[in-house]
């Protein structure tokens, strides 16, 4: 059977998710913003991503963290987080947030886009990244929740010599790694299926290797939407990580 033909929805998820992050833009830099703009700002983009959605491809179904987060299915499932990074969003010129607009299919992540509004960028399977050169010479770049970095993260860090940066939204760091100012991401503690989907389908679209700590491919659409663990990588780096993040493995919940 012949791919599916899925131009459009490429280029539409690249839209609506700079559309988003515009929107999103607009409400931190206005006159409203406050203590409660994060909140506000999920509201916004959620109400908005869904709608266009709805329109576009009204026989699709959606899963949104701002309360459609229970859809769930094998067929087509748009995946969206909104505004992935709401605490960073909230703080004054942090650029450590997104917005995420994905399309699994069959539970494979094969349509995304992560906005980088801050930063105005869009990394998009529409018209995926060239990687950088990698620079095998220097320490590789592990990027890492700023506020929990997970143990094996540090393992891993210290088997390579690498250097940890931490980092806000997963977005922001998946998307660290397809612009190459970072080398690998590991996640682990759980995640919901929201914050990696977009930024996944756009690092493999890119070249880059993402799956689970123990090898294991992501899969999407799960009922209870959770991943335990994820990881995004330089080809270059996936064996010595999955090596490391392999071994006596079992599942960060």
């Amino acid at each position: 059977m012949a791919a599916a033909d899925l131009t459009a929805e490429h280029h539409d998820a690249a839209a609506l998710a700079t559309m988003a992050g515009r929107a999103l833009l607009e409400l931190r830099e206005g006159p409203s913003a406050g203590r409660g703009v994060g909140a506000a700002g999920d509201r916004l983009a959620h109400h908005l991503l869904v709608k266009e959605l709805n329109r576009l491809y009204p026989g699709d179904d959606v899963r949104s963290e701002e309360g459609l987060e229970h859809i769930s299915g094998n067929g087509r499932l748009w995946i969206i987080d909104p505004l992935d990074g709401t605490r960073e969003f909230g703080q004054a010129g942090r650029p450590d947030w997104a917005v995420h607009v994905a399309m699994a299919l069959s539970g494979v992540a094969v349509v995304g886009a992560v906005a980088l509004p801050a930063i105005d960028v869009t990394l998009s399977t529409a018209n995926p990244p060239e990687l950088p050169v990698f620079d095998s010479g220097s320490p590789p770049r592990v990027v890492v929740s700023r506020s929990r970095p997970p143990e094996v993260a540090y393992e891993v860090a210290d088997m390579l010599g690498g250097v940890m940066i931490p980092m806000g939204s997963a977005g922001a760091k998946i998307g660290a790694v397809i612009m190459g100012l970072a080398d690998v991401y590991i996640h682990a503690g759980g995640q919901y299926e929201w914050d990696s989907c977009a930024p996944v389908a756009v690092a493999e679209a890119s070249g880059l290797h993402a799956s689970r700590l123990n090898g294991d491919p992501l899969r999407y659409g799960a009922p209870d939407a959770w991943l335990p663990d994820l990881m995004v990588c330089r080809r270059e780096l996936t064996e010595a990580v999955l090596g490391i993040t392999t071994r006596d493995y079992r599942p960060y919940y």
